[in-house]
């Protein structure tokens, strides 16, 4: 441990401090890539000892993450902590923090893991929310139907992500059956929007409120999950900087300390709609990795340890291209000829066993122009 002390929190920690993250995925591997590289020591805590942040770790806790004895160790063992994913319990992180610095904070986690809380306090700093109405019980179907109006979309209003827990409904009779089907937990009725884009905005915020912002991307869904993330956006920049500007607004809201992912909705009408925070790094953010200056990891860690927050120039157009167990079906998928394509940079996340829809990795596609990033990770993806 450094002489960095819980009520000391703004102090920066320099190389020779310890990090812990909560969560082993693909996030956390990243985030211990730039610790481990800018000389930080690491922990992580997972319940899989073979998940692809627990294979880069110096130290492991293989544990459940409400286990109180593991959360205890890893709080006295890091100068702070935080966390790949969003449903590490709230209450994990208050113990935690009574013990190191933990960014971010609870109550970020605890509003990002409810779509009726996050919808509200997204409306309390002022971004619009896709008209919505919580479902707690079925009596409440009949008046959400008729407020937000049909087709519409029940999503659960926790745990659902890349298309669970989600379901398209054009008819009233569709809700109750979707509201049932889901076990009659809460949920959220959401208009179906005439979409015309997706955006998200990546960004960190230090704890002296400082702020860097990275291009915003424009994000493509196959089946609920992210396919391709383009930056430069091809959408209008007045839209875009209204998104840049909505985003910065929520972090300044909540206060917030760390990385934070903001996504939007674009309607026919141009307008610009909330639709969800990650309080964390971003599959969309992942073109940062080969693409800016600083990539959004770096930015985890240096707002993590009070740094000066990195550059988020842009060094190149670029198309992050998601890479999915499916492309595993027939077999190892032909790297080869993805070596071959100039431009074409393979990531992958150490997952031994590929499934449908699982992420294993991504492909960044750099080039002259946005476009020309996507024609070459259409031609990768067509490859493999």
């Amino acid at each position: 441990m450094t002489d960095n002390t819980v009520n000391d929190s703004v102090q920066a920690l320099q190389p020779g401090a310890t990090v812990g993250v909560v969560g082993g995925g693909q996030l956390g591997r990243y985030f211990v890539i730039e610790a481990r590289r800018l000389g930080y020591h690491t922990w992580v805590l997972d319940p899989d000892e073979n998940a692809p942040a627990m294979q880069l770790a110096e130290h492991k806790l293989v544990a459940a993450y409400d286990d109180r004895q593991a959360l205890e160790t890893l709080g006295l063992a890091c100068d702070a902590v935080t966390v790949e994913f969003e449903n590490v319990p709230a209450e994990s992180l208050q113990q935690l923090a009574q013990h190191c610095r933990v960014a971010p904070g609870a109550d970020s986690i605890r509003i990002a893991q409810d779509r009726v809380l996050e919808k509200q306090t997204a409306e309390q700093h002022g971004l619009q929310a896709v008209p919505y109405a919580a479902l707690r019980q079925v009596s409440d179907i009949a008046p959400a139907v008729a407020a937000v109006g049909l087709p519409a979309i029940v999503k659960t209003a926790r745990l659902g992500y890349d298309g669970k827990g989600q379901v398209v409904c054009k008819t009233e009779s569709d809700v109750r059956q979707a509201f049932a089907d889901q076990g009659e937990v809460v949920c959220v009725l959401e208009r179906r929007i005439a979409l015309e884009a997706e955006v998200s905005v990546v960004l960190a915020r230090g704890y002296d409120g400082e702020t860097a912002v990275f291009p915003v991307a424009q994000n493509v869904h196959v089946n609920g999950v992210l396919h391709t993330s383009t930056v430069p956006a091809s959408v209008d920049e007045s839209l875009v900087e209204r998104a840049r500007h909505m985003a910065l607004t929520l972090a300044d809201g909540l206060d917030y300390h760390g990385v934070l992912a903001v996504e939007f909705f674009i309607d026919a009408d141009s307008r610009v709609f909330f639709n969800e925070m990650a309080p964390r790094p971003h599959n969309s953010g992942h073109y940062t990795l080969d693409a800016t200056l600083s990539s959004q990891f770096e930015q985890q860690l240096r707002a993590l340890c009070a740094l000066p927050l990195g550059s988020t120039q842009l060094l190149s157009p670029v198309c992050m291209l998601n890479l999915l167990g499916d492309t595993w079906t027939a077999g190892e998928p032909d790297w080869q000829t993805l070596f071959q394509q100039p431009g074409a940079h393979l990531h992958l996340y150490g997952k031994a066993e590929a499934r449908p829809g699982r992420k294993m990795g991504h492909v960044n596609c750099l080039a002259d122009t946005a476009a020309a990033g996507e024609t070459l990770a259409d031609l990768v993806n067509r490859q493999l």
